[in-house]
């Protein structure tokens, strides 16, 4: 199975809620998720501090012990509680959804209530995974956020202009 570090998360895309309420994974992002799933699996999960999901392939269940590892060393080393357990069920938490040939999948309405999902999707690349947006949540984002802020600005009035 191909790794996420193989076929990194990059790049911007938006994707309007089509009908029977499916989304579409964007083709840049859709060619990594099925080389490091080995298939059209698609893990989601809620984002840990932003008011966002998570996106990625299979293939990195293999990476998230080894960062609860890394985690767990950081706060021994900085003389602070560290919950394993806790950890571990939040990373992997996530769902599998399955999508078809061209991308479509159904948001499980838990994670569209987790992050905000109305009724378009903002993906941004993040090199092992990708976040996946409401664009007023990521516009409610501070300092730091303002390239991924005009990426999906200009691609929702793309989408907007299309529908017209």
């Amino acid at each position: 199975m191909a790794t996420a570090l193989q076929h990194g998360y990059s790049g911007q895309a938006y994707s309007p809620q089509g009908d029977k309420g499916r989304f579409v994974l964007p083709p840049l992002f859709r060619k990594a998720v099925k080389e490091s799933s080995d298939g059209r699996v698609l893990c989601l999960a809620k984002h840990d501090r932003w008011n966002c999901l998570t996106g990625f392939g299979l293939s990195r269940r293999v990476e998230l012990d080894a960062q609860i590892d890394r985690e767990e060393a950081i706060a021994i080393d900085r003389g602070q509680d560290f919950d394993r357990d806790l950890r571990s069920m939040q990373l992997f938490g996530f769902t599998e959804v399955p999508f078809d040939d061209s991308g479509r999948f159904v948001m499980p309405d838990h994670l569209a209530a987790l992050g905000c999902i109305e009724d378009g999707l903002y993906f941004q690349g993040a090199g092992r995974f990708f976040t996946i947006w409401n664009p007023e949540e990521l516009a409610r984002m501070g300092a730091g956020w303002e390239a991924a802020q005009a990426a999906c600005a200009n691609l929702l009035a793309d989408a907007k202009a299309k529908r017209k």
